[in-house]
């Protein structure tokens, strides 16, 4: 176990020399996220997940992992927001949203059956 966390401390060290380096660097930012949100540090996660929705204005993908950032912190407002977002922008993989453990928290919220019923009724032909 214990080369498992030395092989992570220096995924998030040299991820965040990266970034360091160059702050705009999309990829970095995004492997920095996920090691940090999967290591449970929610918050840093977050941080890096706004700053991606800053530079990837209109990818789906960015959106969904914002809502399942602030769904982690629950912050279920944003969440459905960001969700919100992804949808708009693309991101229409309904299965997965419906199992994914980061979205927890948001779906406990009524509003999120709501939610999908008018997305996927948007999305009928």
């Amino acid at each position: 176990m214990k080369k498992k966390e030395d092989d992570l401390t220096f995924e998030i060290q040299f991820y965040e020399g990266l970034i360091k380096k160059k702050p705009d660097f999309v990829e970095a930012l995004a492997a920095l996220g996920d090691i940090y949100t999967k290591q449970g540090f929610y918050e840093k996660g977050l941080t890096i997940d706004r700053k991606l929705s800053v530079l990837r204005p209109e990818d789906p993908n960015v959106f969904y992992n914002l809502a399942c950032s602030y769904s982690l912190v629950n912050n279920i407002d944003q969440a459905l927001a960001a969700m919100q977002q992804a949808t708009e922008y693309g991101y229409h993989d309904f299965d997965y949203l419906q199992k994914d453990s980061d979205l927890e928290n948001l779906r406990r919220d009524t509003r999120f059956e709501h939610f999908l019923a008018n997305v996927k009724n948007k999305k009928s032909p």
